[in-house]
């Protein structure tokens, strides 16, 4: 069977990472969660003073990306590939909105984007992979066979990611998730190097209205018709 790549773009929290996993599941592919990266280097900064609500070091965190060593390893227990920071798992420690407030920034440095593009573009060499981030279709796997690109209001993705963080048991309010979607959003497609928007011959899903399974099955539907020629 032929093997193809899937690129998943889009803005923050309109389910790229769960889309992109079942997919993967499905085909038997190795599913890659570029968010996890950039969060992993995010709670790096933070855990060594590099950055912070008052302050951002950039020259430190270029200085510091030789140490910075990023991981993915499943083990059956698991649903997914959790991220290993310096050997240490930090899938949980990424997820809450304090880190969330950090991602776009770092995105922004372009001695970052190099580091965790190479990598993912290692990680895809041979085909077989979901991935799924801001610049997957554009930079990373400018020739994917199936690029896709997630939309949602911004309220309905807050809505998501509200709920979502409070059954982690995170105290969180409603207007602050939403805020922060918002200004992630504008710093996504507003940064200079690799800003988020969609690939030329990308496929767009506005997923407001629709449900996890719906979606999957859409996307598995493409997925199937380049697998098999028909696009």
């Amino acid at each position: 069977m032929k093997k193809i790549t899937i690129a998943i773009d889009g803005y923050s929290s309109t389910g790229k990472s769960t889309v992109a996993k079942q997919i993967a599941d499905y085909l038997g592919y190795v599913y890659v969660d570029t968010g996890a990266m950039y969060r992993a280097v995010a709670l790096y900064a933070m855990q060594h003073n590099i950055i912070s609500k008052t302050h951002f070091d950039k020259e430190k965190l270029i200085e510091s990306l030789k140490s910075i060593d990023l991981k993915f390893k499943k083990e059956a227990a698991w649903n997914k590939a959790h991220i290993f920071l310096n050997g240490k798992n930090v899938e949980n420690e990424i997820r809450n909105l304090e880190v969330s407030e950090f991602v776009s920034p770092i995105a922004t440095i372009h001695e970052v984007r190099v580091k965790l593009v190479a990598q993912q573009q290692e990680m895809g060499l041979e085909k077989a992979v979901a991935m799924d981030g801001r610049d997957i279709g554009t930079v990373v796997f400018p020739k994917a066979e199936l690029k896709i690109f997630m939309n949602a209001s911004a309220e309905k993705r807050a809505e998501r990611r509200y709920k979502e963080l409070l059954e982690r048991g995170d105290k969180v309010a409603y207007d602050d998730v939403l805020k922060n979607i918002q200004e992630r959003d504008y710093m996504d497609t507003n940064r200079e190097d690799s800003p988020l928007r969609k690939a030329v011959d990308a496929i767009e899903i506005d997923n407001s209205n629709m449900n996890l399974e719906d979606q999957f099955h859409m996307v598995l539907q493409l997925a199937k018709d380049r697998i098999a020629g028909r696009v």
